[in-house]
C-alpha cells in the first residue's frame, strides 16, 4: 500500500526539509518563526519608522518655516509702519489714537497680520484692535524695545497665543517716541501647516508602499535560499558543521559503517599521527594503537576511555551515529573526540600558577596604597605577598623617602621598614634599622643593576654569606634557602628595595620568579612614591597652613572665646577664624573659607587673612572691609589670570562681626558666608537675618549690607564654615537644624564645652571639608566703667573737662593715670574745639586692662602725626599723646569721626620726665 504522506526531499546540506504547498510558503515568507519572515517584518519595522521620522521632521520643519515667515512678516509690517511718515509727530500730538487707530487697522488689513498694536515707551497701548484694550498696559517683554532695540517674541496676548514684534518708533534726534506691536496669532500659523499635511500624508504613504513591496522581493529571496527554516534549524546545522569541521581543541574522527574514515581534523592527524590520505583507509589500515582501533571498528559507546599513543596518553570518547543524524546504536558509523590529557595536565598547572600570579597583582593593586602612607605602605606591599608568593617579605627604603623627599640616586643605606612572615625572635634586621649593605649583597646588586636579582640557593652562595657570616649562618640555621631582592623605582628614582625570602618546605624560587617580583616591586614603588609624594605635600600644606592660623587667641574682655579648626580627610583647605582686638574695648570676630584644598587653598587664605588684619587696623565698619576685601579678591583674579595654570580665588566667602561691650550692639556682615547662630542666656537659638552679599571677587560694586544686633549679656555667638552643617548625604536645612538642637539642649555651656558638643553632634566620621568653628560669649560694661560729658565749643571748658576727668579716675582708683589721661584728655579736647565742628563728646571707659579716652566731634577730617620744627608753634600735640600712650587712632561715624587714645592699666605708661607746666609750655596742640 502506497503511503499517503508527502516523500521528503534531501537539501544540499544532507538535510531532509518537508515539501511545501505555494499557501505555505506565503505563510512561511510573512511567518515570524522563519528567518525570512523576521527579516521582513524587521524591514517593514524600520521603513516605518523612518517614514513617520521623516513625515514627523517635515512637519516639524514647515511650521517652523511658518513661524519664521510670521516672525519675518510681523518685524517688516513693524518696521514699515514705525518708519511710516508722521508716526513720530502723530505720537507725540495731542491725540496719537486718533490719528494712529485707523492707520493701524488699514495697515493689518493690508498685511494680513492679525493685529497692530502702538504704545508709548512707557508700553501704553495707543492702537489696538480691541478699542476697549486702547490705553491698558502692553501684556509682553517691551524695555527693550523702549531702548531702541527690536525684536520678536512669542507670548500668550489678548487675541491668544501669537508671534508679535517689538520695533521703536524713532524720532529726528534719535529717541524713542512709541513702539510698535504687529501680531499673528499661532493658530493662524498652524492652520498654513496644516495644508499642507495631506501631501506630506501622501507622500509617506507612497513611500512606505514601495518600501514594503521591496522588503517583501527581499524577504522572497532570502526565504528561498534558506529553504524556509528557522533560525534554531539554522543554529543546528551550523553548530553540527562547526563541530565537526571546525573543532580545533580536540581531536574528531568520523567513522563510515563499513569501518572507512570519513573526516579528521587537524588535532586528531596530529594525535594519531595520520597519514594526509587518511580518508581513504579504513580504520584497521590506519597503524593505529589496537585499543584505539578497536574501539574505532566495534563503533560501541565509550566515554573518556583513555588509552596510549605513543606517547601520548589519549582520552576517547566515541557516539555511534544513525542515519537520521541522531546518536543510537545503528550502523551509520560513530563520531570519536580525542584528547591528549598529558598536555592538558600540563597547561593547567601552568594556567592555575598564571591565574594565581595575576590574582596576586590585582589584590596588590586593590590593597597596595590605600592610606597614603609611607610606612604603611610598604607593610602593605609585604602583606600581599605573604604567604602567597613568599614565605617572608621585607621591604626597605631610603631615609629621605620616609620623609617625603626624594633619594640624591641610587645608594645601598637604607632603612628597614616592612617585615611580614616572622613572629618573634629572628635572624634578620629589625625594623627601624638602618642597613649598610655591602655591594655583593642582592639588595644592592639590584639596585645597581635596575633587575630583581635571584638567588635560587643561599647555602651555595659564598658572595652573600661573605657580606656578614655570622648573621648569614643564622639566617640559614633557621630555615631560609632563597631569596629574590627586587629594587622599587619609579619614575626613574630608587627608592629602596623589596626582598622576598622562602624557606622550610617552600620549593626554591625559580628563573621564572624575578619577572613577576619585578611587576609586583614595581607596582608597589608607584603606590610608595604616591605616598611619599603626598606626605611632602601634605608636610608642606600643613606647615603653612599653622603658620597661617592664629596660634592663640589675643587678650581681651569683651568675649569669652573658643575655637576649633578640624582640617578635611582629603588635606587643609582654606578656612580661617579670627579675633581681633579693636578700640574701645571692642572685638572683631572673623570667619571665612576659600572653596579647595591644598598649597592654593592655604596660601589663599593666609592672604585674605593678613588683608582682614590690615583692613580691621583702619577700623573699618564692616561693610566697608568686606567691600575692600572684595576689591582685594577680584585683584588677585585679575592678576592671575594671566596664568592658565594657576586656579582663580573665586569662591572665598567671610564673615565680619563687630561687638561693641560699652553699647552692647553687634554688627554683622558676610559675603557669601552662612550667617551666625545667636544662643540667647534662657537657651533659645535663632539664626539672625543678616543680609547676604556675593562671594568675594563676584561683588562687581555692589552694596553690601550690615545687620545689628543686640545680644543680651551671656549670650553666645557661634560663628562656623559650611563644612560644620553640610554633607554630600545632608543637606545644609537639615545641618542647621541639627546645629540649633544641640545649642538648645545645653544652655549653659561655656564656650570651650560648646565647642565641644557642637563638633561632637556634627562632625562627620571622614570630613570631606574643613571645619571652621568660633564661640563667644558676650559681656556687657558696667555703666559705672564708661563716663560721657558733652563739651561746649569753648576752649575755657578745658580746664572743667580736666577736672572731670581726675575725679573720674579717682573713683575709679586709677591714680597712677591720672596725669596721663588729663594731658591726652586736654590735648584731644582743645583739637576738638580748634579744628573740629559741634557737637563735641569726651568718652572714657576701662575694662580688666585698658583705659580708653575718645573725643567724638562732626568733622570727617583726620589730624596727622608730625615731628614738628623748633621755630614752629604747634603740631606736637598728637605726637604728645602718641608717647603718652600705648597706641591711639581714628574711627570714622556716621556722624562724624572718634579720636582716640588706649593706655593700659597693668603697664605703666614712661611718663615724661618734665612737670606738667613745662610740657604745656612746650607743646602745643596739634594742627589738622
Amino acid at each position: 500500500m502506497r503511503d499517503s504522506r508527502r516523500s521528503p526531499t534531501r537539501s544540499t546540506a544532507g538535510w531532509d526539509l518537508p515539501r511545501r504547498s505555494p499557501g505555505q510558503r506565503l505563510r512561511s515568507l510573512f511567518s515570524p518563526r522563519s528567518v525570512a519572515g523576521q527579516v521582513f517584518l524587521l524591514q517593514l519595522a524600520v521603513v516605518v519608522l523612518l517614514v513617520a521620522a521623516t513625515v514627523t521632521a517635515l512637519v516639524l520643519q514647515a511650521r517652523h518655516q511658518a513661524t519664521e515667515a510670521a516672525r519675518d512678516q510681523v518685524l517688516s509690517t513693524a518696521e514699515a509702519f514705525a518708519n511710516a511718515p508722521g508716526t513720530a509727530e502723530a505720537l507725540d500730538g495731542p491725540d496719537p489714537t486718533a490719528v494712529l487707530q485707523p492707520r493701524a487697522e488699514e495697515a493689518r488689513r493690508r498685511s494680513g497680520v492679525d493685529n497692530i498694536v502702538v504704545s508709548t515707551p512707557e508700553g501704553i497701548r495707543v492702537t489696538h484692535r480691541n478699542p476697549e484694550l486702547i490705553g491698558r498696559h502692553v501684556v509682553g517683554p517691551y524695555r527693550a524695545a523702549a531702548r531702541g532695540e527690536a525684536f520678536t517674541e512669542i507670548y500668550d496676548g489678548p487675541i491668544g497665543v501669537s508671534v508679535y514684534a517689538a520695533v521703536p518708533v524713532f524720532r529726528l534726534d534719535g529717541s524713542v517716541a512709541g513702539i510698535v506691536f504687529p501680531e499673528i496669532t499661532v493658530q493662524n500659523v498652524n492652520e498654513a501647516v496644516a495644508r499642507q499635511l495631506p501631501v506630506l500624508f501622501t507622500a509617506g504613504a507612497g513611500a512606505l508602499a514601495l518600501a514594503a513591496a521591496g522588503a517583501a522581493l527581499v524577504s522572497g529571496r532570502l526565504r528561498h535560499q534558506t529553504r524556509g527554516l528557522g533560525p534554531t534549524e539554522i543554529t543546528r546545522m551550523y553548530e553540527h558543521h562547526d563541530a565537526v569541521l571546525h573543532s580545533v581543541r580536540e581531536g574528531v574522527l568520523i567513522v563510515g559503517g563499513d569501518g572507512r574514515l570519513l573526516l579528521a581534523n587537524d588535532e586528531a592527524r596530529r594525535l594519531l599521527d595520520l597519514p594526509e590520505d587518511a580518508e581513504r583507509h579504513t580504520v584497521a589500515d590506519l597503524g593505529l594503537a589496537p585499543g584505539i582501533a578497536g574501539l574505532l571498528a566495534a563503533g560501541r559507546r565509550a566515554t573518556d576511555e583513555v588509552h596510549l599513543a605513543g606517547d601520548r596518553l589519549l582520552a576517547v570518547n566515541v557516539r555511534p551515529v544513525d542515519h537520521a543524524g541522531s546518536t543510537s546504536t545503528g550502523t551509520a558509523g560513530c563520531v570519536a573526540t580525542l584528547r591528549d590529557t598529558t598536555e592538558l595536565q600540563a597547561l593547567t598547572g601552568r594556567a592555575e600558577i598564571a591565574r594565581e600570579r595575576l590574582q596576586l597583582l590585582y589584590d596588590a593593586g586593590v590593597r597596595v596604597g590605600t592610606t597614603l602612607d609611607v610606612v604603611r605602605t610598604a607593610e602593605e606591599v609585604a602583606e600581599v605577598a605573604v604567604p602567597r608568593f613568599a614565605d617572608v617579605v621585607t621591604v626597605e627604603l631610603l631615609d629621605p623617602v620616609l620623609r617625603g623627599e626624594e633619594g640624591d640616586g641610587p645608594t645601598t643605606e637604607m632603612r628597614r621598614t616592612a617585615i611580614v612572615g616572622l613572629e618573634g625572635d629572628h635572624p634578620l634586621y629589625p625594623v627601624g634599622e638602618l642597613i649598610r649593605f655591602t655591594p655583593t649583597a642582592p639588595a644592592a646588586a639590584g639596585i645597581l643593576r635596575g633587575h630583581a636579582v635571584l638567588e635560587p640557593d643561599l647555602g651555595t652562595d659564598r658572595a652573600w654569606r661573605a657580606g656578614d657570616p655570622d648573621r648569614a649562618r643564622r639566617i640559614l640555621e633557621h630555615g631560609f634557602h632563597s631569596l629574590i631582592a627586587a629594587p622599587l623605582t619609579a619614575r626613574g628614582r630608587t627608592l629602596g628595595t623589596a626582598t622576598f625570602w622562602r624557606k622550610g618546605a617552600s620549593p626554591p624560587f625559580d628563573e621564572d620568579d624575578p619577572s613577576f617580583a619585578e611587576e609586583l616591586a614595581a607596582r608597589a614603588a608607584v603606590a610608595i612614591d604616591n605616598a611619599r609624594r603626598y606626605t611632602r605635600e601634605h608636610t608642606l600644606a600643613v606647615t603653612l597652613q599653622r603658620s597661617l592660623l592664629p596660634r592663640a587667641l589675643p587678650q581681651q574682655s569683651a568675649l569669652d572665646v573658643a575655637h576649633r579648626y578640624l582640617p578635611a580627610q582629603g588635606g587643609v583647605g582654606g578656612d580661617w577664624f579670627d579675633v581681633i582686638p579693636l578700640p574701645g574695648a571692642r572685638v572683631a570676630l572673623v570667619v571665612g573659607d576659600v572653596v579647595g584644598h591644598g598649597l592654593h587653598a592655604a596660601a589663599t587664605m593666609g592672604r585674605l587673612r593678613t588683608a582682614v588684619h590690615n583692613f580691621s587696623a583702619l577700623d573699618l565698619p564692616p561693610d566697608e572691609l568686606l567691600a575692600h576685601l572684595d576689591e582685594l579678591v577680584a585683584t588677585l583674579d585679575a592678576e592671575e589670570a594671566t596664568d592658565s595654570d594657576a586656579p582663580d580665588v573665586t569662591g572665598a566667602t567671610c564673615l565680619y562681626a563687630i561687638y561693641d561691650p560699652a553699647a552692647g550692639v553687634c554688627t554683622v556682615a558676610r559675603a557669601g558666608h552662612l550667617g551666625p547662630a545667636l544662643v540667647h542666656p534662657d537657651g533659645s537659638v535663632t539664626f539672625p537675618d543678616v543680609p547676604v552679599s556675593p562671594p568675594l571677587g563676584l561683588g562687581a560694586g555692589l552694596p553690601i549690607e550690615t545687620a545689628t544686633l543686640y545680644p543680651a549679656a551671656g549670650s553666645r555667638l557661634v560663628l562656623f564654615t559650611d563644612g560644620l552643617v553640610e554633607r554630600r548625604d545632608r543637606d545644609i536645612d537639615t545641618g542647621l537644624a541639627l546645629l540649633r538642637d544641640t545649642l538648645a539642649a545645653h544652655p549653659g555651656s561655656d564656650p570651650e564645652t560648646t565647642c565641644a558638643q557642637v563638633v561632637d553632634a556634627l562632625r562627620p566620621e571622614t570630613p570631606l571639608d574643613d571645619i571652621a568653628l568660633l564661640v563667644a560669649r558676650t559681656h556687657l560694661l558696667d555703666p559705672d566703667q564708661v563716663a560721657l560729658w558733652d563739651v561746649p565749643d569753648d576752649p575755657a571748658a578745658v580746664p572743667r573737662v580736666r577736672a572731670d576727668v581726675t575725679r573720674r579716675l579717682e573713683v575709679w582708683g586709677f591714680p597712677e593715670s591720672v596725669f596721663t589721661t588729663e594731658l591726652i584728655a586736654s590735648e584731644l579736647v582743645t583739637n576738638a574745639i580748634r579744628y573740629g565742628i559741634p557737637p563735641i563728646r569726651l568718652r572714657l571707659l576701662h575694662d580688666t586692662s585698658t583705659l580708653v579716652c575718645e573725643v567724638a566731634d562732626a568733622s570727617s577730617t583726620a589730624p596727622h602725626l608730625r615731628r614738628a620744627a623748633t621755630t614752629d608753634e604747634g603740631g606736637r600735640g598728637l605726637f604728645l599723646v602718641a608717647q603718652c600712650g600705648t597706641r591711639w587712632g581714628t574711627r570714622y561715624t556716621a556722624r562724624g569721626k572718634v579720636i582716640w587714645a588706649e593706655q593700659s592699666l597693668h603697664e605703666p605708661t614712661a611718663e615724661p620726665e618734665a612737670s606738667a607746666d613745662d610740657l604745656l609750655d612746650q607743646w602745643a596742640d596739634d594742627e589738622l
